[in-house]
C-alpha cells in the first residue's frame, strides 16, 4: 500500500489549462462548436455572429408569417362583409324595382357602404395585428440577445395604466368610435341627428365626427359624447305631408284629390327613381280649430324625401285652386272705434269694420287686434 505521501498529486498545470463550457442552455451552435473544438473563444464568436443574427433573423421571418396569415383572415372576413352578412330585403327590393330600373342599379345600393365600412373596419384590425405582432417580437427580440425583460413589461404596464387613467377621455372616444364604425351608425354622406349638431357628415374619424348644417357652419362632435344618433340616410325614407281643408270640404273628394296628385308624382318619369313605393294617403289626422288635416305619405329614396316633399306641396296647391278646394288661413276681426275707447258711444262702437268673406263673428268683447 503506498504511503500517503508518495501518492502521485494531480497536475496543476493540467488543471489550469482546462476550459469550461461557455454555452448557454438551448445555444445548439455554440454546443456543438465546443464539443468539436473545445475552444470556449471560438465557440462564443460562432455563437454571436452565425447563432445569434440566426435566431433573431428566425423571429423576424415568424412575426412576418405570422402577421401575414392574420392579414389574410383579415382579408376574408373584409371580403364576406362587403357582400353583407344577412340578407337585406329592402336593399333587394330597391335594386330589384322601379329605383333600381330607373337608376340602373347593377348591385345592392347598400354595397358601396358596405365596401367602405368593411374597408375601415380591415385597416383598424390589421393595424391592431401589426401593432401586437411588432411588440411580442420585439420584446423577443431584446429577450434572445440576452436581456432581462421582466422589468421591462413591468414598466410598460405601469405606464399603460397611468396613460388609461389620464386619459379616458380619449379612450372612450376611440372605443366608441370603433363600435360606430362597426356597426354601420352612420357613414360620409349621411343626413344625421346627434343631438346638439344637426346635418350632413363630412368625416368620420375614430375620435371625432365632422358634420356640416344647413346654415353652412360646421360641428365637430367627439364620438364618446354622442349618446344618441339619428340617421335619416339609411335604406330608405319618407315624406309625411299634412294638408289642412277647411270644415265645409268633402274629405272623400279630397282624399281622392290627393291620391291622384301623389299617384302623378309616382308616375312622373323624373321622380321614378325617387319615390320607391305607391304612395298613400293616411286620411284624417287631426281636427283642428281651424281646418281638417289629411296626411299623405311617400316612401323615398334616402335623402330625396326633402326634394319630393317640396314637389308634392307645390303641385297640391296647383290642383286645390283647379279643384276649388279651400285652404284656411288665419284670419282675425279688426274693430273700430271713434272717440274714447273706454267710452264707446254711438252706433260705431257697435258695427265691426268689413271682413274678409267667410269670417264668423268674434265672440266676447270688442278689442283692437292686429295680424296674427
Amino acid at each position: 500500500m503506498p504511503h500517503p505521501l508518495t501518492t502521485p498529486i494531480m497536475d496543476v498545470t493540467e488543471v489550469s489549462g482546462s476550459e469550461t463550457n461557455p454555452c448557454d442552455e438551448g445555444e445548439n451552435l455554440c454546443e456543438l462548436t465546443w464539443d468539436q473544438t473545445g475552444d470556449s473563444t471560438l465557440a462564443t464568436a460562432v455563437d454571436w455572429v452565425v447563432g445569434k443574427p440566426s435566431a433573431l433573423l428566425g423571429l423576424i421571418l415568424i412575426g412576418l408569417i405570422v402577421r401575414w396569415v392574420l392579414h389574410r383572415l383579415i382579408d376574408r372576413v373584409v371580403k364576406k362583409a362587403e357582400h353583407g352578412m344577412l340578407p337585406n330585403r329592402v336593399s333587394r327590393a330597391i335594386s330589384g324595382g322601379r329605383m333600381g330600373t330607373a337608376l340602373n342599379l347593377r348591385e345592392d345600393p347598400g354595397y358601396t357602404r358596405r365596401v367602405q365600412r368593411a374597408a375601415t373596419m380591415g385597416s383598424l384590425l390589421k393595424s391592431i395585428v401589426t401593432g401586437v405582432v411588432l411588440v411580442v417580437v420585439t420584446l423577443m427580440f431584446i429577450s434572445e440577445l440576452g436581456y432581462d425583460i421582466g422589468p421591462l413589461i413591468a414598466s410598460a404596464g405601469i405606464i399603460g395604466v397611468a396613460i388609461g387613467f389620464g386619459s379616458q377621455t380619449l379612450v372612450k372616444d376611440f372605443l366608441s368610435g370603433i363600435f360606430m364604425i362597426f356597426e354601420d351608425q352612420y357613414g360620409v354622406g349621411d343626413e344625421v341627428d346627434l343631438g346638439e349638431a344637426v346635418g350632413t357628415v363630412e368625416a368620420v374619424s375614430l375620435r371625432v365626427t365632422r358634420l356640416r348644417d344647413v346654415n353652412g357652419t360646421v360641428w365637430y362632435v367627439r364620438n364618446g359624447e354622442i349618446l344618441r344618433v339619428g340617421n335619416m340616410s339609411q335604406n330608405w325614407a319618407r315624406t309625411v305631408l299634412d294638408v289642412s281643408v277647411g270644415y265645409g270640404e268633402d274629405l272623400a273628394r279630397v282624399r281622392r284629390v290627393l291620391a291622384d296628385v301623389a299617384h302623378d308624382l309616382w308616375e312622373d318619369e323624373d321622380f321614378k327613381g325617387r319615390i320607391i313605393e305607391e304612395p298613400s294617403v293616411w286620411g284624417v289626422q287631426d281636427l283642428g280649430p281651424d281646418a281638417v288635416v289629411v296626411r299623405v305619405a311617400l316612401k323615398t329614396a334616402p335623402l330625396e324625401q326633402w326634394a319630393v316633399a317640396r314637389e308634392m306641396r307645390q303641385r297640391i296647391k296647383y290642383r286645390f285652386d283647379h279643384e276649388g278646394i279651400e285652404i284656411p288661413f288665419a284670419q282675425r276681426v279688426l274693430w273700430m272705434r271713434d272717440g274714447d275707447p273706454r267710452e264707446p258711444h254711438g252706433d260705431a262702437a257697435d258695427s265691426p269694420a268689413t271682413a274678409p268673406a267667410g269670417t264668423p263673428p268674434a265672440e266676447g268683447p270688442a278689442r283692437a287686434e292686429g295680424p296674427a
